[in-house]
């Protein structure tokens, strides 16, 4: 009907693709930035037209993919997967697939600081930390578009306990730990990465220069720099080095995003972006004009694979060889 709140429009619109076989399980649904930009609303609507289908069931968000049309309903499958139940603590009841979400006028006693911060960091890792804002959250949640406020000051404030609540989930290597300084180092360095595999829009947060005061990120730094004071190194040379090892874990953790955010505003994925420049490649490559890109290239006998996690463990080992190599001639008696 055409008095329906847009949100229901929208919703609905999605719902009767799903109905007629256009979007099929496991298949992306359009992220908020498409529906905004599809049906002239604001992320705060497409949010929330998302969380009706979400609470419906007829959805659901999943971590670097997106949102995606939910398989068949199984009550035992873990959530993450297709089918699964949702898994956002203290959300509403699954509903019939026509019956939008029930509003909420009371108090909203049960909206806690924790909650706002779950419901941030689900819709960060599905459609990237540009999709965030504080309405899209409050719609996710089904509460009115002030409430989170009572519990979180901003926006900032937000995103800094998001990333905190990110950097808790895997644990540095003890301060205290066994081992040889460059395995407690190498193993911290695989946390972090861990970190931004689990949550991509983290590597986007603070640049170096203007480091992130948050305590679970503190608790990787001290263990980073307590397994370097074994390797008997200065100060300035140990945090020197805790330094370059964020940054590259960092540096190629970018890249985990910026795939996030161009699937959300292209609506392709990887693959699919790359078969698109297939004639534009072909032309350079019989150009002659970067013979040994391709020579490169054409050596592969099925194309170039590239998979972040495979990069970064490949560049970890030269780069901690070099540390290693480097605190050796620092600390070699004269």
């Amino acid at each position: 009907m055409a008095d329906r709140p847009p949100y229901l429009r929208i919703a609905a619109d999605i719902r009767q693709r799903v109905t007629d076989g256009d979007l099929r399980p496991g298949d992306r649904v359009p992220s908020t930035r498409q529906i905004a930009r599809q049906w002239g609303v604001a992320l705060a609507t497409a949010t929330k037209a998302l969380t009706a289908l979400r609470l419906e069931g007829v959805v659901e968000a999943l971590p670097r993919v997106g949102t995606v049309v939910a398989g068949p309903r199984t009550p035992d499958a873990p959530p993450g997967t297709p089918g699964a139940p949702p898994a956002t603590p203290g959300s509403a009841p699954l509903r019939a697939p026509h019956a939008p979400p029930a509003p909420r006028h009371t108090a909203e006693p049960d909206l806690t600081r924790a909650r706002i911060v779950r419901a941030a960091v689900e819709i960060a890792d599905a459609e990237g930390l540009a999709a965030l804002s504080m309405r899209g959250v409050a719609a996710r949640l089904g509460v009115a578009a002030m409430s989170p406020y009572r519990h979180v000051g901003s926006k900032d404030e937000l995103v800094a306990l998001m990333a905190d609540a990110a950097y808790g989930e895997v644990a540095p290597p003890g301060a205290a730990g066994p081992g040889h300084w460059r395995a407690r180092v190498e193993a911290g360095a695989r946390a972090l990465w861990e970190v931004c595999r689990r949550h991509p829009w983290v590597a986007q947060l603070g640049p170096i220069s203007r480091p992130l005061v948050l305590p679970h990120l503190m608790a990787h730094g001290e263990g980073m720099l307590a397994a370097l004071e074994g390797s008997g190194a200065d100060a300035r040379t140990r945090f020197d080095i805790h330094l370059l090892i964020y940054s590259y874990v960092q540096g190629l953790a970018v890249n985990l995003e910026r795939e996030v955010q161009a699937q959300a505003a292209t609506g392709l994925t990887e693959d699919e972006w790359m078969e698109g420049q297939e004639a534009a490649m072909r032309d350079l490559l019989t150009s002659g004009r970067h013979p040994a890109l391709t020579r490169t290239l054409t050596a592969f006998e099925d194309g170039y694979d590239l998979d972040l996690d495979a990069l970064f463990h490949f560049g970890l080992e030269p780069l901690l060889d070099g540390i290693e190599r480097l605190v050796d001639r620092l600390t070699r008696p004269a």
